[in-house]
């Protein structure tokens, strides 16, 4: 009973909306993850768009098919703030995605550096399209194979009652007359 007199106190004196208040956390100091800043301080635009420029190139990890700079929720607009924080303090682009890397992995860059692995992401187009012209290709080679005749091998009726609309298929598509094949001439080669 004293606990909920204790709280309702609390809530009636404290934040707005009956949610007490709380302090967001401080923001780590990434000075001992990626050195001291090495580009000088932003501010105005240029910070504006250098911290857009950085949070299009990070993953949401909440989203994870949205950048930082896309999404809607609360982790990717902290991420984004931490980015503005970090580039107004006068850390270049290269040293706040390494901050977060150092914090989320590799994963959280929407286009990972070319090293390691990685070769493997960014070769792999390629490697597939080399890979399906040449089966293309080696098939093509195949059914132009000189020397072939090519015909159209007479599907076998299995059903009696089926070869009239068999016929009737063979007229629509081929224009065959009854859905016979017409008799080779002398002036038309097939």
């Amino acid at each position: 009973m004293k606990r909920a007199a204790v709280l309702v106190a609390l809530l009636a004196a404290g934040a707005p909306g009956g949610v007490l208040a709380q302090d967001a956390p401080a923001p780590l100091d990434p000075a001992p993850i990626v050195g001291a800043p090495k580009g000088p301080p932003l501010a105005g635009a240029a910070l504006d768009a250098a911290t857009h420029e950085v949070a299009a190139v990070l993953r949401c990890p909440v989203c994870q098919g949205l950048s930082v700079a896309d999404s809607p929720t609360d982790l990717a607009r902290n991420m984004k703030r931490q980015v503005r924080e970090m580039l107004a303090a006068g850390y270049d682009r290269e040293q706040a995605l390494a901050y977060f890397e150092a914090s989320y992995g590799e994963f959280v860059r929407l286009q990972p550096p070319l090293r390691g692995v990685n070769w493997l992401v960014w070769a792999a187009p390629a490697l597939g399209l080399l890979a399906g012209g040449f089966v293309v290709a080696r098939a093509l080679r195949r059914s132009a194979a000189p020397g072939e005749p090519r015909t159209v091998a007479a599907a076998p009726v299995d059903d009696p009652a089926l070869e009239p609309y068999l016929l009737r298929v063979r007229e629509l598509a081929y224009g065959w007359p009854g859905g016979r094949r017409p008799a080779p001439t002398a002036d038309r080669q097939e």
